[in-house]
């Protein structure tokens, strides 16, 4: 049986205690959103694994969201549908009913990425696509500095490039996707030239890595990141960041073809 947390949460975090505030700082960035919308194509029915409080989900299109965490599916704004309980690796749908199907910022919470992933390319006609991060990438952000236990915990939690391509099978694309200054995804990259809201907990909080780290490396983390920001020593080494209009970070969009 999948273990799931009293909300419903069927991954390695538990979304009913981190993420409390979560739409606070995790709201849809146009200039992603526009990637996964051309990756989408002309597609009218489109599944959403993992769907969390609905960031990316189109608008003009017929979409069905799956998501296990209660406190999730609670937070789900009521332009949006109401979201399925159910889990990436037992999709209750029929082969082939979605033109096209999506997965952002979840799949490093499957407990089976490639049963999850052999079940998206089932229930899907046309592209999978699935928004993630490429572990081997996460440290050239400076909170691989300041937070390295951070930095560590999701470059062990996140799949490989490499293990979703096999996962999704046939011809994928992977795209690198660039961050702009002012993301308001707030995803820990999403704050690369503006370190100060860092310093909020809610901000690192609606980022599952915090969560399974040591609450003093946390606060040393805290501690020393606002010591470097009212000193200087941030800007001095980090202060172009503040004005660089993108950052080629681990972002990446990887759409799996129908074979």
């Amino acid at each position: 049986m999948d273990k799931r947390f009293n909300d419903g949460s069927a991954g390695d975090a538990n979304y009913g205690t981190i993420g409390i505030g979560y739409t606070q700082y995790r709201q849809p960035e146009p200039h992603i959103e526009g990637f996964i919308r051309q990756a989408l194509g002309d597609a009218h029915s489109v599944l959403n694994v993992g769907a969390g409080a609905g960031s990316y989900e189109p608008l003009d299109r017929s979409v069905v969201a799956v998501e296990p965490s209660a406190s999730m599916r609670a937070q789900r704004p009521s332009h949006l549908p109401v979201a399925i309980d159910g889990v990436a690796q037992s999709l209750p749908f029929a082969d082939a009913s979605f033109d096209a199907s999506m997965a952002t910022f979840s799949v490093h919470q499957w407990p089976d990425l490639a049963a999850g992933l052999r079940e998206m390319r089932r229930v899907t006609r046309g592209p999978v696509l699935i928004l993630t991060c490429a572990p081997a990438r996460l440290p050239m952000s400076w909170l691989a500095d300041y937070a390295p236990e951070m930095i560590a915990v999701e470059a062990r939690r996140y799949p490989s490039i490499s293990a979703i391509e096999e996962g999704l099978g046939g011809r994928v694309d992977v795209q690198p996707v660039e961050i702009p200054l002012g993301c308001t995804d707030g995803f820990s990259e999403a704050y690369y030239g503006r370190p100060e809201r860092l310093l909020e907990p809610g901000a690192r909080r609606a980022n599952s890595a915090w969560s399974f780290v040591d609450p003093r490396v946390e606060d040393s983390f805290v501690e020393r990141l606002r010591r470097d920001l009212d000193n200087g020593t941030w800007d001095e080494k980090y202060g172009a960041l503040r004005t660089q209009p993108f950052f080629d970070g681990s972002l990446r969009l990887i759409v799996g073809h129908p074979v």
